[in-house]
């Protein structure tokens, strides 16, 4: 007797034999109360808000994470919360960490904001990312350190389901590159470059069902800022002058900016539920 894996037709994230029967974009918590009677689990996907970029006084600052994904059976709860993506800002610091969204006991966290320096954000694991390390994923996978490949990948472009955001540079003068963020399902958003020669800001990550934003390039300190990263649900914003794009909706990272200009926040959680 033999089985194939390929007895759909098209492969989707549906799980099979089921419908998906609520999607939840709203952020902050809401009541869920129009489950029918007899249902008493669901499938849950889950994903966390994208975190901001950062922006620097000079040079350029680093992408935020992707927001965490996490699936998984649940029990039916009457409540589910949706994190917002960090917001982006003009003022030299760590960007704003994505929140958590959860329902019954599937969560995922928020990606970690791009730090008050160059590096980018690490990934959403089951909580949040705090700094260029990820943490562990609702499977279980462990977290991930700067620039490294994990479930949720560590921070400046560690791949991941939910990667890292990418790396800024620090200088000046000359031509400079920022780095992109890292691939995944959902993606960081890429670092910016704040020189007064040619500069290109990274592009957001390559995303597996949507692309990343493209950098900003051109001559001078007015240029330079990171794409945002692809989110689950929807395209990474392209950067505009030394200004970070957005993430895409479905947590993906803010792109970096530089030279005071206003990074790019993170793309909002979303919850599936099926049944």
């Amino acid at each position: 007797m033999s089985a194939s894996i390929y007895s759909n037709s098209q492969f989707t994230d549906t799980p099979y034999g089921l419908k998906l029967q609520r999607t939840i974009t709203a952020t902050g918590t809401t009541s869920i109360t129009d489950i029918p009677a007899g249902i008493n689990r669901v499938y849950a996907i889950v994903m966390g808000g994208g975190g901001a970029g950062s922006t620097q006084t000079t040079g350029g600052g680093g992408g935020g994470g992707a927001g965490g994904y996490s699936a998984g059976w649940t029990y039916v709860s009457t409540s589910v919360t949706v994190g917002a993506g960090g917001t982006g800002t003009s003022t030299s610091a760590a960007g704003a960490n994505g929140g958590s969204s959860i329902y019954g006991m599937v969560m995922a966290g928020g990606g970690g904001g791009g730090q008050n320096s160059v590096q980018g954000g690490g990934g959403g694991g089951a909580t949040t990312a705090t700094s260029t390390t990820s943490t562990v994923s609702y499977t279980g996978a462990p977290a991930a350190t700067n620039t490294v490949t994990g479930y949720a990948g560590g921070g400046s472009g560690g791949i991941g389901v939910s990667s890292g955001g990418g790396f800024g540079d620090t200088a000046v003068t000359g031509a400079r590159t920022a780095s992109a963020g890292g691939r995944g399902l959902i993606t960081g958003g890429g670092g910016a470059v704040g020189t007064a020669g040619a500069g290109v800001g990274g592009a957001g990550g390559t995303g597996d069902f949507y692309a990343g934003g493209t950098g900003s390039s051109g001559t001078g300190i007015t240029f330079g800022g990171g794409g945002g990263g692809a989110g689950y649900t929807g395209a990474g914003a392209n950067a505009s002058a030394n200004n970070g794009g957005n993430g895409g909706s479905g947590g993906g990272g803010g792109g970096g900016a530089s030279t005071l200009g206003t990074a790019g926040s993170g793309g909002n959680g979303v919850v599936f539920l099926y049944f």
